[in-house]
Formats: structure tokens, C-alpha cells, sequence
């Protein structure tokens, strides 16, 4: 496959893993971080590529949850623990101020299927959505300078493209696996508080 090809595959997983969360999106950007490295500018495009198609995944499972798609109300059905986590996200962002609700979003882009819940979530909130989609541009932002930025060092660290791979892999899956522990521990510790009566 050519590079180009590394590429479009990359930027397709980004967009359907909103959908898809079990979608190798970030191990194929960085393949494709891999892939063009020697070619000048590449890694800006790419991530700019894969920010616009995270962006736009998320408006479009935000608009299929906002009217209620069959699909999405199944999908729900059949997962009572995925219903829970919308519920622990909805309660999450209600009344948090713009900060603190841009870092739930940003955070969500790095919790192993926590972008679809959040999606999810947004759409079946009375809430309107339009602050949300401006958070979600940024976090796709950050999420897509990230990977393509962990692809683009080890591709200079490491002579061969199969280590390289290996530690961008790794090193992903570690931060992801790092930012769902402390989102647990917040979680517990937000739980165990006593709730104020005021």
C-alpha cells in the first residue's frame, strides 16, 4: 500500500471510531505518521486531516443521537453499562462551568471508548449542543496533534519503522490506559464525598 492509502485508512478509523470505538484509529495514524514521514509538511496535514474527520464524527453521532436514531436506542438497549457512563458524563458536565467541561471533553478523546459515550451523552441532554461542538473542535485538535506527535518522534528516535510502531503503540496505550485510571479514581473520590445539603 502506498502512503496515500495509509492515510485515507487513518483518517476513515478516526471518523468512524466515534461510532466504532473499537477501531484501531490512533495505532493507523500513527502508521501513517510512520508511512510519510519524509515527506515535507505530511504530519502537519495529517493532522489537521485527522482533526477535521474526529471533529465530524462527533457532530454526526451527536445529530443520529439528537434525533433519536433506531440504532443508537438499540445499541443502548442492549448495554446498560454504556447507558450508566452517558448518565455519569451528563451529570458530569450539568452546571460545570466552561473550563471545567472543555477539560471533560479533552479527557473524554483519551478514555478508551470515552468519545463515543460522551457523544452519546451530549445528545441526549436537553442541553443545547453548540458549546459542546466548539469543546469537541478543541479536543479533536489536541487528541490529533498528540498521536500524530507521538508517531512523528519515535519515528526520529528509532531507525525502523516496526519499533518505532511497537513504542508509539505502547505509549499510547499506557496515557490511555493512565488517563482511564485517574478518571476511575476521580470517579470513586467524587462518590465517597458527602453530599452538601446546601
Amino acid at each position: 500500500m502506498t502512503s496515500s492509502w495509509f492515510c485515507v485508512l487513518a483518517v476513515l478509523a478516526v471518523l468512524g471510531d466515534a461510532f466504532l470505538p473499537f477501531l484501531p484509529s490512533g495505532t493507523l495514524v500513527i502508521l501513517a505518521v510512520l508511512k510519510t514521514d519524509r515527506i515535507a509538511g505530511a504530519p502537519l496535514i495529517l493532522a489537521g486531516a485527522v482533526a477535521l474527520s474526529s471533529f465530524l464524527g462527533d457532530v454526526l453521532l451527536l445529530a443520529l443521537a439528537r434525533r433519536g436514531a433506531p440504532f443508537v436506542r438499540r445499541r443502548l438497549a442492549k448495554r446498560p453499562k454504556m447507558a450508566g457512563n452517558i448518565r455519569r458524563v451528563q451529570h458530569a458536565l450539568d452546571g460545570r462551568t466552561n473550563r471545567t467541561a472543555a477539560a471533560v471533553v479533552i479527557v473524554a478523546r483519551f478514555v478508551p471508548g470515552g468519545r463515543t459515550v460522551l457523544d452519546l451523552a451530549i445528545g441526549h441532554s436537553p442541553a443545547p449542543s453548540h458549546r459542546f461542538l466548539r469543546w469537541s473542535a478543541l479536543a479533536a485538535l489536541v487528541w490529533a496533534g498528540y498521536i500524530v506527535t507521538l508517531g512523528w518522534l519515535n519515528s526520529h528516535w528509532f531507525n525502523t519503522t516496526w519499533l518505532s510502531m511497537a513504542v508509539s503503540c505502547a505509549a499510547a496505550t499506557a496515557i490511555s490506559a493512565a488517563v482511564a485510571r485517574l478518571v476511575r479514581r476521580h470517579r470513586r473520590l467524587a462518590a465517597a464525598l458527602p453530599v452538601d445539603p446546601a
